[in-house]
């Protein structure tokens, strides 16, 4: 269950992160409210993550994970196309998270 809530409090916060930026510095009312639904109840189901897991690993997930699923969205939604610095970035990002999910006994497999 707990990688199930983990996984909500992602795509929850990637969502809002995403109508951040078509908020347009929250001058529109639906990316706005999308927003502030969207980072509480990524706020919530991380809290409940946190009940059966380390902090660190689960920040470290969340935001790993987060930070290359927002960057999909900027090039598929946005038209904003990392440069190979970034990607190389992003892909270090992935790497950690897998390590850490595949090989680190803090996860709490």
């Amino acid at each position: 269950m707990k990688y199930l809530y983990l996984l909500i409090a992602i795509i929850a916060e990637v969502i809002a992160t995403s109508a951040l930026n078509a908020s347009n510095q929250f001058t529109k009312w639906v990316p706005s409210l999308i927003t502030l639904v969207g980072y509480g109840v990524a706020f919530y189901f991380l809290s409940l993550t946190l009940r059966s897991m380390p902090i660190g690993i689960v920040y470290a997930v969340w935001s790993g994970v987060g930070i290359v699923l927002v960057a999909l969205v900027g090039i598929v939604v946005f038209k904003q196309v990392p440069d190979l610095p970034a990607i190389i970035g992003m892909g270090l990002i992935i790497a950690g998270v897998l390590i850490m999910n595949l090989l680190s006994k803090t996860t709490g497999h």
